[in-house]
């Protein structure tokens, strides 16, 4: 048995598992789905991160509701932080919505390699960054979470912070090619909970990983501001890969819009 099948009677409060119980997924014989989702990991892995989404980073979110209530999204936002804490909150804002919605996030190939990480990141419903995967997920009608910046963004360093790096075209070519809309997210307070002064790449290169920050120890409680954008369509018509790259930006320069947004309504880093 799942040990989280018996933690789900004993942690998770009623209002998550209401919650939980609205967004169903289609599991097999073995209550996994096809991607190694198990919903007892989940929701049990929810109820802890809510936690800190509530009372350590103190998120805000705004436009939420720009999320449609089901079928297949990609919700794209800027990467930051070292480690995906981004996608945990955003997971967890739209998880615990007024209009709930489980979301799959597309993680770096290096986080299977890590013994225990890539099991129990499946069950959460998180799946390596691969387009075929990301594909027949948006075709099964999920709303997948997904970070085009790749490591180039969880691991820029401290000077280049809310500078977002280069976007790759792949999640324009898969939401042209499934008529899936954009919604595009600023994030705004990640960049502050592991600020990084530099990357030790003999060190990353030597431990198998793709960098090394150079960075305390620890997580920082920054409060993180979440703004969704309005959905983006795009027709399946582009005529070449510049056409493609075009749209691409139109995606980036909305998210900047959002984290301009972001960075006004803040206080202050930790306030």
């Amino acid at each position: 048995m799942n040990i989280f099948s018996t933690l789900r009677d004993w942690v998770v409060p009623r209002e998550i598992e209401e919650k939980f119980e609205r967004t169903p997924k289609s599991l097999g014989s073995y209550r996994y789905d096809p991607w190694g989702y198990h919903p007892d990991t989940a929701v049990v892995s929810l109820t802890v991160v809510k936690q800190f989404f509530d009372y350590y980073f103190r998120v805000e979110t705004e436009g939420i509701e720009n999320i449609p209530k089901e079928g297949r999204a990609l919700i794209i936002a800027n990467h930051s932080g070292q480690l995906p804490i981004d996608g945990i909150l955003i997971g967890t804002a739209m998880a615990t919505a007024d209009n709930p919605r489980l979301a799959r996030a597309m993680v770096e190939r290096f986080f299977p390699t890590v013994p225990f990480v890539g099991n129990f990141l499946n069950q959460t419903g998180a799946v390596i960054g691969d387009p075929i995967n990301c594909v027949r997920m948006l075709e099964n009608e999920e709303a997948v979470i997904v970070f085009p910046e790749g490591i180039r963004g969880s691991g820029k360093l401290w000077q280049d912070r809310y500078q977002l790096k280069r976007f790759g075209n792949g999640f324009l070519h898969i939401a042209m090619a499934t008529g899936t809309p954009i919604i595009p997210v600023g994030v705004v307070g990640c960049e502050e909970t592991i600020p990084s002064a530099a990357n030790l790449k003999p060190l990353a290169n030597l431990l198998g990983l793709p960098y090394f920050p150079l960075a305390l120890p620890v997580v920082l409680p920054a409060k993180v501001h979440l703004q969704f954008g309005e959905p983006l369509f795009f027709e399946n018509d582009a005529e070449d890969e510049d056409a493609v790259t075009a749209r691409v930006e139109q995606v980036k320069t909305a998210i900047t819009g959002l984290i301009q947004k972001g960075l006004v309504k803040r206080k202050g880093v930790f306030v």
